[in-house]
């Protein structure tokens, strides 16, 4: 009868380790049934499942392996496996696999405590726990340092919205955020990013920015916080808003363009992304002038924003066209990912507005990037710690992967 064995190695890491080891197993026959390798900080834990052929005395294939693992300085464990036992692990391949990503300045055993108390106690079985972030250094500031877990996890959990609620509860508490996804073939072949723009892509809004220099900048200031709330009908609110432009001179938009600031992280994933052969847009309810200068300054595939309205030098008051508001947000990036033969699933929208909500929605991947509480509570993801580019995280990408992209 064919026996089935659970080898553990650990020890200080050195070239060659795998194959020397292998080298025996191979003289015997084995037949290799899972195989996994940590190495940290410079300290190798290997697991590796096998099974040894009914022709084959084990005897001889731990004796040898022993005899290795001496010569190499290494500890080693041999756990016999029965056939019930490993025909119950096979089974565990039917249920579903997700991925939570750990997102902050700096990861905390509290945090990590406390979301693997969680996904446990939901019927979530950790199968791998992988650093996506660089290494931190003792001496940097933490405060603009990133640092990202993503555990691999497998199981069927009885409540996903009760899930994703305390995992909201303990992002909040903790000062992490905490995204959930499902591990599947969408979350890797993501090919369409779309963003809103005021407070997404730049840390403003606009429209207030341009109150201010008409001398409304209170009045304007208020409308936007109780639209970007949800308080507000965001159409009815931004015609209120754009009404008390009149008058301000058309000179006055470029001074406020020059001014503007990229959000953190903005720069770094575009490029990234557009290096990889993603499409990006810009969907906003700012105002087009704007998303023209950062379509130029980061090479945004597509825009639509609304177009302000000017007669002789001057804003009317009015924009021209159709209002780009949340419905109209959600029906562009249908268009896009049809014109771009991309699927739903396959798109990214990212946004902090409760006019976004509905684009977040329909999108594959949709997060509220420094959202406010009704839309973070909404979306199905949300980053409030880190940068854009850490969005980068939830496709999987480590730094090391976008290092090397920047080098090209």
């Amino acid at each position: 009868m064919n026996e089935i064995l659970l080898i553990n190695v650990s020890g200080v890491d050195k070239p060659g380790l795998t194959s020397s080891i292998t080298h025996i197993m191979a003289e015997y026959g084995l037949v290799i049934l899972d195989i996994g390798q940590a190495v940290i900080h410079d300290h190798l834990t290997w697991g590796i499942l096998v099974q040894i052929p009914a022709s084959q005395e084990s005897a001889p294939v731990l004796k040898d392996l022993l005899f290795r693992m001496h010569e190499l300085n290494l500890q080693v464990q041999f756990t016999p496996v029965t056939d019930e036992e490993y025909m119950e692990w096979v089974s565990g391949k039917g249920k579903d696999r997700y991925i939570v990503t750990l997102l902050s300045r700096e990861i905390t055993a509290e945090q990590i405590a406390t979301v693997s108390g969680i996904t446990a106690a939901s019927g979530l079985n950790i199968d791998n726990i992988t650093r996506l972030s660089s290494r931190l250094s003792l001496y940097e500031d933490r405060s603009q340092a990133q640092a990202c877990v993503e555990f691999s996890v497998r199981g069927n959990p009885s409540d996903l919205n009760e899930l994703k609620k305390e995992f909201l509860q303990v992002a909040n508490e903790l000062a992490v955020d905490i995204a959930f996804q499902k591990d599947d073939i969408f979350r890797r072949n993501r090919r369409l990013v779309v963003f809103d723009m005021d407070s997404t892509l730049i840390e403003a809004e606009v429209i207030d920015e341009l109150a201010k220099e008409a001398g409304v900048g209170d009045q304007v200031s208020e409308i936007t916080e109780s639209a970007m709330r949800g308080e507000l009908d965001f159409s009815q609110s931004f015609k209120k808003r754009v009404g008390l432009l009149k008058g301000l001179p058309e000179s006055v938009l470029e001074n406020v363009c020059q001014r503007l600031v990229l959000t953190e992280g903005a720069e770094k994933l575009i490029s990234t992304l557009r290096k990889l052969g993603y499409k990006t847009a810009i969907l906003s309810g700012g105002f087009t002038y704007f998303a023209k200068y950062l379509q130029n300054k980061l090479g945004i595939d597509y825009i639509y924003a609304n177009e302000l309205d000017i007669k002789d030098g001057a804003v009317t008051g009015e924009v021209t066209g159709r209002v780009v508001d949340g419905a109209r947000k959600a029906e562009l990036l249908h268009e896009i990912a049809e014109r771009e033969g991309v699927q739903l699933q396959q798109v990214i929208a990212v946004g902090d507005g409760a006019n976004d909500l509905p684009m977040l929605s329909v999108a594959g991947l949709g997060v509220a990037f420094r959202a406010k509480p009704l839309v973070k509570e909404s979306a199905r993801h949300s980053i409030s710690t880190l940068g854009l580019d850490s969005i980068l995280y939830l496709l999987g990408f480590r730094d090391s992967d976008t290092a090397l992209l920047e080098e090209l």
